[in-house]
């Protein structure tokens, strides 16, 4: 049975691609190129800055892709919450949670600063009992190092945990780590998955899907 739920922000909890492609766009426009629409870039979202510049910006050097990055990540983090929302039943998943005394926390490879902000005006913040962000850890996901520390946290053992992400980094972190894991097919970067990730966890197709997956046996 499962005992908590680890959860990615970026493509799992939150739709944040419309204020990330708008700042790829922001980036376009100051080199006088054209916006780009968010559905074409949606599936880089979960990728983080790095990830949407290689898609919608042209081939550079290492000085300008980082010029570009600090550009584009110091406009973000003015304008990260102005279209982003949480995805449909995520709000329901979480209070459904809460009901059921299951503690749910967050594991990101998204910077704290990017992040506090954000946590802080959904709510979510007070309400997760562990989060994990980027540079919380020296490692990120794919590592199980930043899902093993959330379980700590929770004080839950990582196989009674679901780890649930739109990314192949995300399984990969939470399979690494022993968990049981679920990939969030109404995501991001789900499509991207290769099937040896695919045949061996969950598929939800919606946040609340995550509810069925509870009472699921140990493996």
């Amino acid at each position: 049975m499962i005992k908590a739920v680890l959860f990615d922000l970026d493509g799992t909890l939150l739709d944040s691609a419309p204020d990330l492609v708008a700042s790829l766009n922001y980036l376009r426009a100051s080199l006088g190129l054209s916006g780009l629409p968010v559905d074409e870039l949606r599936r880089f979202a979960s990728r983080g800055a790095g990830g949407l510049i290689g898609a919608g910006m042209p081939a550079c050097d290492d000085a300008t892709l980082t010029q570009w990055q600090m550009t584009f990540l110091s406009h973000y983090a003015e304008h990260s919450f102005v279209l982003s929302r949480p995805f449909d039943g995520v709000d329901l998943l979480l209070t459904e949670l809460r009901h059921r005394n299951i503690p749910w926390g967050i594991v990101t490879n998204k910077l704290e600063y990017l992040c506090v902000p954000i946590l802080q005006k959904t709510g979510w913040l007070s309400s997760a009992t562990a989060v994990i962000y980027g540079d919380t850890l020296k490692l990120r996901k794919p590592h199980p190092e930043p899902v093993l520390s959330a379980c700590d946290i929770i004080g839950v053992q990582a196989v009674s945990v679901l780890m649930v992400g739109d990314d192949q980094r995300d399984v990969e972190a939470g399979q690494r780590a022993g968990s049981q894991t679920a990939l969030a097919v109404y995501g991001y970067a789900a499509e991207d998955c290769g099937a040896e990730v695919t045949a061996s966890t969950a598929l939800v197709n919606s946040p609340l899907d995550v509810l069925d997956l509870l009472d699921t046996p140990q493996q």
